[in-house]
């Protein structure tokens, strides 16, 4: 889909190319990858390649001027934002609701701030910020971001939106992305569907980009993982992307681990809503305190999703049992090829065999690819 803004907008710098072109191009990337770990391409599976138009999360800026809002993505390479009325990249409902969203901001940019600062008043307004659009099941969840303590008429102003817009069903608020969001109005709680349970979100959390690429890497995973059951690790975890659809065996017992604190408390209400009695939430940072040789043992498969940086710590442990006590199968999950390679090497160095690999690309347009490889222990 061609885009009026592709030659000044930095979030998709690959839509001028052909579908042939563009298919062939992310296919060249994983072929690189296995060349790089020494793997014939027999291995590689069918890529998944989702269709434009689904992004159902996106972070945007914003900036108020002389009574003048401009609402969009960076320029290529810059801090610029170009003002955008739509997105093709974008799902129908973000899309939908941003001529609401940039009449919002404009009234909210327009208020005056007053302080006593040494005796004197000062006014100011929010000149700038960043705003994250989630698409959720029932409807969009909005996080704001200004570094400024907001005033009573400022946060009236928020709710007033928010009443006003069916479409919206949360608005949250923080100062910057260290802090927890606030929220500010909840009409209805955000939630999406993952294996037929209903996932509440927390504000702000992490989740796949579109509900396309989300079950292309659920159906990846539940098959390489085959008729593996029993005790399962989910690493990275998140909102339980994969710890749902491996809970419906109730043979399994998922031991979820991530380091996030307000999207665990979400997953744990969540498990408890839903009384599924075989998840277990554990909170961890697995980069600095991965799980060592003595609580990996006894795991059939582990299934794990890091960020881009990787898991190299916590592989460096599960490489180090010894072979009798290294579970059957990893399910490696990446979002990041380059780190991937690493963690990869690691994995075929300490006993385990690249079986099958699967490219899904969910941000379509972009040089970012993600990918599903399933590794099993030598001679199995």
């Amino acid at each position: 889909m061609s885009c009026p803004y592709q030659n000044l907008c930095g979030g998709c710098p690959l839509r001028h190319l052909s579908p042939a072109e563009y298919q062939n191009y992310k296919t060249a990337k994983i072929a690189k990858i296995l060349e790089l770990l020494h793997q014939d391409s027999s291995v590689m599976e069918t890529p998944v390649f989702i269709a434009d138009g689904q992004r159902r999360r996106v972070e945007m800026a914003f900036a108020y001027k002389k009574d003048s809002l401009i609402l969009g993505f960076n320029a290529d390479k810059s801090h610029d934002i170009i003002n955008i009325d739509y997105c093709p990249a974008m799902e129908a409902q973000l899309n939908d609701v941003l001529p609401e969203i940039k009449n919002f901001l404009r009234q909210l940019c327009q208020i005056k701030n007053r302080k006593k600062v040494k005796n004197k008043i000062v006014t100011s307004n929010i000149g700038s910020g960043d705003i994250f659009l989630c698409g959720a099941a029932n409807g969009v969840d909005i996080l704001l971001t200004v570094d400024t303590e907001l005033s009573l008429e400022q946060r009236m102003c928020i709710c007033d939106f928010a009443n006003g817009c069916d479409a919206v069903v949360r608005v949250a608020l923080r100062r910057n992305s260290n802090t927890a969001p606030e929220t500010i109005i909840e009409k209805n709680k955000p939630y999406i569907n993952i294996a037929d349970h209903r996932v509440y979100l927390p504000g702000g959390a992490f989740l796949q980009a579109s509900v396309a690429g989300e079950q292309a890497l659920i159906n990846a995973v539940m098959k390489y993982l085959g008729t593996t059951e029993g005790k399962i690790a989910d690493l990275f975890c998140g909102i339980g992307t994969f710890s749902y659809p491996m809970s419906d065996n109730i043979k399994n017992k998922i031991i979820a681990v991530d380091c996030a604190p307000e999207l665990l408390d979400s997953f744990q209400k969540t498990v408890n809503a839903l009384t599924i009695p075989n998840i277990q939430i554990l909170k961890r940072n697995l980069f600095k305190y991965p799980l060592d040789t003595a609580e990996l043992k006894g795991f059939k498969a582990i299934v794990f999703d890091p960020p881009r940086a990787g898991a190299s710590a916590q592989i460096k442990q599960i490489t180090a049992l010894n072979q009798a006590d290294k579970p059957q199968k990893i399910v490696a999950v990446s979002c990041n090829p380059n780190t991937f390679v690493n963690d990869a090497g690691q994995l075929l160095s300490g006993g385990y065999t690249l079986r099958r690999i699967t490219p899904v690309d969910q941000f379509v347009y972009t040089n970012h690819l993600e990918l599903v490889a399933l590794f099993e222990i030598k001679g199995e």
